[in-house]
């Protein structure tokens, strides 16, 4: 990061609880006037931190750099200065979208159509039905981690067992509680534990856990970090059980973990994928999403993206509106119906 933007981020991220972060205007005319839009990421461990890390950066266009397509320029939004914060996960950020903590986060689709509609882990709580998506990005597989030695072979082989299910706030523990009746299981039936991955795989390595679970796109750097201490298995998502709670829940999917994406994990493990998208207030104006929306699908932005993460080739343009779950942002709208995009949602659909 140039020394000046460094300066900048440092000098004036404590006020940015106070800047207008585009809430209901475009972005300002001049590029020395900043205005800041927060991200919601995931715990450090995990896909959300780096992809949006990566993303905050491409589309900041803060003062005093040159223009897109010259030395050292700025594809980004004029003025904009983002920035990614870590979080618990997919459900954290949208609460915190929801109560004006975030502008925008990353989350599950499945989650996020569950806030929208008021059910799942936001049953008895009114919809949040100012969530709108900018895109999807990837796609996040569901990892239930066992001992290599362990003797569980199957999710039903977890009754009884000491299981992290992920920190409260996460999307790990609504797709986990969803997988575990699929399978017959009640929540009672296994000893959940509510951490988030690093101390999880550090109770895992130490024999302080049975299994974990995370949902996030591989190789997840906590995951590959353990596999190099311990030897480690995925439990396969599979079966009448599997197929029945896919057709149950249709933002789901019957996908492997591609082969060798852990040390001594060897073949691909089959499991259930689900979408991660990029959400945003409704209260953010049309004409800030419209810009970001262009330099997220910057070929500068697709190339650090490609560069910065595994799951980053997997983010393109043709599959930026399938699976939302929510409704697409006006300004989001606006630029894929300029790039001739069809079938563009209009509400939340599976």
């Amino acid at each position: 990061m140039p020394l000046t933007r460094r300066r900048l981020l440092t000098t004036v991220l404590p006020a940015a609880g106070l800047a207008a972060a585009g809430l209901g205007r475009a972005p300002p005319a001049r590029a020395q006037d900043p205005f800041f839009f927060r991200i919601g990421t995931g715990t450090t461990g995990g896909t959300y931190f780096p992809i949006g890390g990566i993303i905050a950066g491409a589309i900041s266009g803060p003062p005093g750099l040159p223009p897109c397509g010259s030395a050292g320029g700025s594809c980004g939004v004029p003025g904009l200065i983002a920035v990614a914060q870590a979080s618990a996960g997919s459900i954290d950020n949208i609460r915190r979208i929801r109560d004006g903590e975030f502008e925008s986060g990353l989350a599950q689709a499945d989650v996020a159509f569950a806030a929208y509609t008021g059910e799942g882990p936001f049953a008895g709580q009114p919809p949040v039905a100012g969530l709108r998506a900018i895109a999807h990005l990837y796609s996040e597989f569901v990892h239930i981690v066992v001992p290599a030695d362990s003797p569980a072979q199957s999710v039903a082989d977890l009754e009884g067992k000491r299981v992290s299910v992920g920190a409260e706030g996460s999307g790990t523990i609504y797709d986990m509680r969803l997988i575990l009746a699929a399978y017959g299981l009640k929540d009672s039936e296994v000893t959940e534990i509510y951490q988030r991955p690093e101390p999880s795989a550090d109770l895992l390595a130490e024999g302080g856990l049975d299994a974990m679970v995370m949902t996030g796109g591989p190789p997840l750097g906590v995951i590959a970090d353990l596999a190099r201490r311990r030897s480690i298995r995925l439990l396969p998502i599979r079966g009448p059980e599997a197929e029945a709670l896919v057709a149950k829940v249709p933002f789901f999917a019957l996908e492997p973990i591609p082969e060798g994406s852990y040390d001594g994990v060897a073949a691909a493990v089959p499991t259930l994928s689900v979408g991660a998208i990029w959400l945003v207030s409704d209260k953010v104006a049309d004409e800030t999403v419209y810009q970001i929306t262009r330099a997220l699908w910057q070929p500068t932005t697709l190339a650090l993206l490609a560069a910065g993460h595994p799951r980053g080739k997997e983010i393109s343009l043709e599959g930026a509106t399938r699976g939302l779950g929510v409704p697409l942002h006006p300004g989001a709208a606006r630029y894929y119906a300029e790039q001739a995009m069809s079938g563009l949602p209009r509400r939340a659909t599976p």
